[in-house]
């Protein structure tokens, strides 16, 4: 098999030393494709063609109405391939083929959403401010940041690299993208479809590699004005300090152990449904599942009835088979630590109702049954850290304010839910929730139209929407002092 290449100024080349690894179908534990292994020279050679693209391309000052129009051939090149792209997907990362046409179909909405915020931010033009003395005109521009090191995820691996790629091309920016080494042959791809597009070279940059030979040299280049992150909180905290050194902004996004608050008056079934679903869908594998869920003590039974009973009902195998819900663990290492994280639950004293081992039926892949624990203790580690996996803990709540309490209980703050009958209760509980996005009656929908990012340890900064396109932008006021006006500050008379 031939290592996939790196794309780095506008050609696919080989990395420098010839390195590649292997990738490999969480299904079937077979290796299907190499990845081309970039490092630190190959990271260089990527920003320093950014750079150039940046300073000297022409590329920021490009009318947004060209930015629109490549951004929307990167939206129709990945339209155009969408099914192999989603096959491409279920097979690097294992998530149910359904699933992956529904990233791809978002990543190409992603690309027009953005083309169009780039048109209508150009033709909205300088903010005008009042400075309150009429000699002076003084105005709020937005400008491209500059060159941006995206640093992408394994679970969601096209959907999170455009969350990226798209607001930074369409603000001016040019970029380097490394995604991770768990899962790169999609963002391979879309380097593909952007080769065909009208995107002058240098501007976007793919090199794949691991984090510590080429994340690491991306998160360290003095050439890089911005580095965005998605990821671990300990690889995060690695990025924000390298990025510290330079003074170079950082946006990051680490992940969450998101609560759900359900209140006795909710239907159960539409409950169980939601719970599910916040859990359940992409292996568990999402930084913003409401893994900790609490219910209202009068609800608690019959909901953990429902629960487990549903839970059992998922048809766990093959991404690609049909009727599939859940796929595998992404690697062998997560599927490792999720199993861990499951038997240390059980020590702590939680009580397992159902799931926690491989289903019977799989004897090959990374596969964990869906797992519902109960009675969880506040303080286990299950219920504090993120496992990552198809892993839900239920505990009982007994007052409004017990329930608030325990769910800002937390080092993380990216996403919580609630549910309940009582509309008004939604909101007050919704307001006094410590966390970037808040659901109510439901968990997990996500819009490209509106901001993601969480509190505390969560990360630093927002993407998607308006916030998502402006974390690319550098703010300048510009002030004019009226020509025939005189200050006469120093030279008195004048």
């Amino acid at each position: 098999m031939e290592p996939t290449p790196l794309y780095i100024d506008g050609a696919f080349v080989a990395p420098v030393s010839g390195a590649s690894f292997e990738a490999i179908d969480p299904a079937t534990e077979e290796v299907f494709a190499h990845v081309g292994a970039g490092a630190a020279a190959d990271i260089d050679a990527a920003v320093r063609a950014a750079r150039r693209a940046f300073d000297t391309g022409g590329w920021p000052a490009t009318p947004a109405t060209e930015r629109a129009r490549i951004l929307r051939q990167i939206a129709e090149g990945i339209r155009a391939r969408a099914d192999e792209i989603a096959l491409i997907e279920v097979r690097d990362n294992g998530k149910p083929l359904p699933e992956a046409k529904w990233d791809v179909g978002d990543a190409a909405f992603c690309f027009d959403y953005y083309a169009d915020m780039a048109e209508a931010f150009e033709a909205k033009g300088d903010t005008a401010v009042d400075v309150g003395d009429a000699r002076f005109d003084a105005s709020i521009r937005r400008e491209p940041l500059g060159v941006v090191g995206a640093i992408t995820p394994w679970n969601y691996p096209l959907l999170m690299a455009v969350w990226k790629v798209a607001p930074a091309l369409a603000a001016g920016c040019s970029i380097v993208l490394k995604p991770s080494e768990l899962c790169s042959l999609s963002c391979v791809e879309l380097a593909r479809i952007i080769d065909a597009t009208d995107l002058p070279k240098g501007v976007f940059n793919l090199v794949t590699g691991t984090g510590p030979d080429a994340g690491a040299p991306l998160s360290e280049h003095p050439m890089v004005d911005k580095v965005a992150f998605t990821g671990s909180v300990p690889t995060g905290s690695k990025v924000m300090t390298a990025a510290a050194r330079d003074i170079r902004t950082v946006s990051l996004e680490l992940g969450g152990k998101s609560p759900f608050i359900v209140f006795a008056d909710s239907d159960i079934e539409k409950a169980v449904e939601w719970i599910m679903f916040g859990i359940f869908w992409n292996q568990g594998q999402v930084c913003s599942a409401t893994s900790r869920v609490l219910v209202e003590r009068a609800a608690y039974a019959p909901l953990l009835d429902r629960l487990a009973e549903e839970a059992r009902k998922i048809t766990v195998g093959r991404g690609t088979d049909e009727g599939i819900l859940l796929g595998p663990i992404v690697s062998k290492g997560q599927y490792d630590k999720v199993m861990a994280a499951i038997a240390r639950g059980t020590k702590d004293g939680a009580r397992l109702v159902t799931g926690g081992a491989r289903p019977q039926h799989l004897n090959h892949g990374y596969f964990v049954e869906p797992t519902v624990f109960a009675d969880v203790p506040a303080g286990a580690w299950i219920w504090k850290e993120e496992i990552f996996g198809p892993v839900v803990c239920v505990a009982p709540f007994d007052t409004e304010g017990d329930a608030i309490r325990e769910a800002n209980d937390s080092r993380y703050g990216l996403a919580a839910a609630v549910m309940s009958d009582d509309l008004d209760r939604c909101e007050r509980v919704a307001g006094a929730m410590r966390a970037g996005i808040v659901w109510v009656n439901c968990s997990q929908p996500t819009f490209a139209q509106l901001p993601w990012g969480g509190y505390k340890a969560s990360g630093i900064g927002r993407e998607l929407g308006e916030a998502g396109y402006l974390a690319f932008t550098e703010t300048k006021q510009i002030t004019r002092f009226d020509k025939d006006e005189t200050w006469g500050w120093y030279i008195k008379g004048a």
